[in-house]
């Protein structure tokens, strides 16, 4: 498996107003820095990160310059690729947004960002939809629902991940406080907008029956969930398998089980579909692909859907996979990643470090990809 990348934002300015009284840092740092307050940002991240410093040989960080990560990580001997550039002075908002946009075009399976409310609608600007991320307390106020409950929370949830734990993926609200008006004495929360954060993955268990997680209820749900977004005129590709064509079975669709299917608005397209016929359909046409992992196994890619070829997988578009699979599935690899083997070494290499894993409805599982 190959090395897991995470990104690191770090605001070195969250929580100085606090200790000097300020109810909050917005526009207050270089008050709280002339009256001798002492950044906390990078020792709260440390926290965190020392939870990853057992599995720093598989993580490689990328980041922005200086006090906003590569000061840090460097001094903690964690592997790093330093992004963008930082003017000389404080770090502004500005440098937040272009931090994430730039993490986002390396391909981080997951932002780390310390700081506060403040820092949290920073990132909300920039990051792109469904793109996870998981804030590390350092502000003055946490209201947003996007943050760990602690640092050292933040790195055990992100070795989680990167151990091949189940890392359910769930929406998060930013939301912050007018300063300006707390500092009057009134209290006026605002909502910006919201994120996707991991959560704490264990075994959340359907309790329809006795608590134990049924197959065939889950795939009830899936086909609920996939019913609820179906895109208009855009071909869904379900590859073979027990799960995927169950789940067809749950959405009335007459789908082989060991071949690989297209569907468009609800309706079967086309069955058994060769590799050619696949790549004709889907060559400059919306689509989506539905695969599911091999019990045991963990391939996505490359076993029993070879019609899933690199060109097909490069007109659908890596970011319009999603892989479909309970978590009893998932729990049979007992933490080893998803495995995807194309036959194409560059293709394979451009696989998130994660997969989105749809595991039940409305619930999303991040789970990481070896190559």
């Amino acid at each position: 498996m190959g090395l897991f990348h995470i990104g690191l934002i770090i605001n070195p300015l969250a929580g100085l107003g606090g200790p000097a009284g300020f109810k909050g840092s917005d526009g207050m740092a270089a008050q709280a820095l002339a009256l001798g307050v002492e950044a906390k940002a990078a020792r709260r991240t440390q926290t965190a990160l020392e939870v990853l410093l057992p599995l720093r040989e598989r993580l490689e960080f990328v980041t922005f310059p200086g006090v906003m990560g590569a000061d840090l990580l460097a001094e903690m001997g964690f592997a790093h690729h330093v992004v963008g550039e930082l003017d000389a002075g404080p770090s502004s908002a500005a440098d937040t947004r272009q931090a994430v946009e730039l993490l986002q075009n390396a391909g981080v399976a997951l932002i780390l960002f310390a700081g506060g409310d403040g820092t949290a609608r920073d990132i909300c600007a920039a990051v792109r939809d469904g793109q996870p991320v998981l804030g590390i307390p350092a502000g003055v106020k946490i209201q947003s629902g996007v943050y760990a409950i602690s640092p050292r929370a933040a790195g055990e949830l992100t070795a989680r991940l990167v151990e091949g734990g189940l890392v359910r993926l769930s929406s998060g609200e930013v939301r912050d406080i007018d300063e300006s008006a707390l500092r009057e004495g009134r209290v006026t929360a605002r909502w910006y907008g919201e994120l996707t954060v991991p959560q704490e993955g264990g075994y959340v268990q359907q309790v329809k029956q006795g608590g134990v997680e049924s197959e065939e209820l889950v795939l009830g749900d899936l086909a609920d969930w996939l019913q609820d977004s179906w895109e208009n005129d855009v071909r869904y590709v379900f590859g073979p398998g027990s799960t995927l064509h169950g789940l067809a079975q749950n959405l009335g669709l007459q789908a082989t089980l060991l071949g690989v299917d297209v569907v468009e608005n609800g309706h079967l397209l086309a069955a058994d579909v060769t590799e050619a016929q696949l790549f004709e359909l889907v060559d400059g046409h919306p689509a989506r692909l539905l695969v599911t992992a091999i019990g045991g196994q963990g391939h996505i890619i490359g076993r029993g859907n070879q019609q899933i070829s690199p060109r097909v997988l490069r007109a659908i578009g890596l970011e319009h996979l999603r892989v479909i699979a309970t978590k009893r599935k998932l729990a049979t690899l007992e933490g080893r990643p998803l495995l995807v083997d194309s036959g194409d070494v560059q293709l394979d290499d451009a696989f998130p470090d994660a997969v989105r894993v749809w595991a039940g409805y409305k619930e999303e599982l991040l789970y990481p990809v070896g190559k």
